[in-house]
């Protein structure tokens, strides 16, 4: 099991956590503090997803037999991910409570600056939003070269791997050859000796045959 997964798994459930508690919070909340709730509800969105992501990439270098079972739990992830998106959505959308509020804020004399201070937060929140963007986008340029290296460690392993495989049999050719060589010494050995011996035996016999030969004419 990859303890880089369970570390993720691990951040991932306490952020579900903390965004199912603020959304909650969300429904009893108006004005500004909802809208500030709702720009960290955001980041923390944005953060469970990128989450998602990473338990994603690290699952897919995992072997096949552990590879299965992590993207199973995957995909039960990205399931509650979904629903949290859901639920933020619906809170973030116009209240008729809200919008009454801003009608009886209108005819008040502070109208206009209540409108300044709704563009003022309205800016502050596009320039979060914006900097989440610019974060997602520098997240998945990071994660694709990170894909990118794992692949090519894999190609490396692989080529690697060939080469110690093609080392292991050409010692056992060597060794093949070595004690080939050795027999074939060892038979040349043998050879020599067989025909030195039959050799000497033919002298020996040469030399009997004229001896009986001259000792016959005696």
């Amino acid at each position: 099991m990859s303890g880089v997964f369970e570390g993720y798994e691990r951040e991932f459930k306490d952020l579900s956590s903390a965004v199912q508690r603020k959304t909650q919070a969300l429904e009893g909340m108006g004005g500004e503090a909802r809208k500030a709730k709702l720009a960290e509800l955001d980041g923390d969105l944005a953060e469970a997803e990128s989450l998602i992501r990473r338990m994603d990439l690290e699952a897919r270098t995992q072997p096949p037999e552990a590879k299965g079972r992590l993207l199973a739990r995957l995909r039960d992830y990205k399931a509650d991910l979904n629903g949290l998106k859901k639920d933020a959505k619906r809170l973030a959308m116009p209240r008729a409570g809200d919008a009454s509020r801003a009608e009886l804020l209108g005819d008040s004399a502070s109208a206009a600056d209540q409108r300044n201070r709704l563009l003022t937060t309205t800016d502050r929140l596009q320039r979060s939003s914006d900097r989440i963007e610019e974060g997602k986008r520098t997240i998945l340029e990071t994660e694709e070269l990170g894909v990118s290296i794992l692949q090519d460690l894999h190609q490396q392993r692989q080529t690697i791997t060939h080469a110690r495989d093609t080392l292991h049999s050409t010692d056992d050719n060597l060794s093949r050859g070595r004690r080939l060589i050795s027999s074939m010494a060892r038979r040349m050995v043998q050879n020599k000796i067989i025909m030195y011996a039959i050799i000497l035996l033919l002298i020996a016999a040469i030399i009997f045959i004229a001896y009986k030969k001259l000792g016959g004419h005696k």
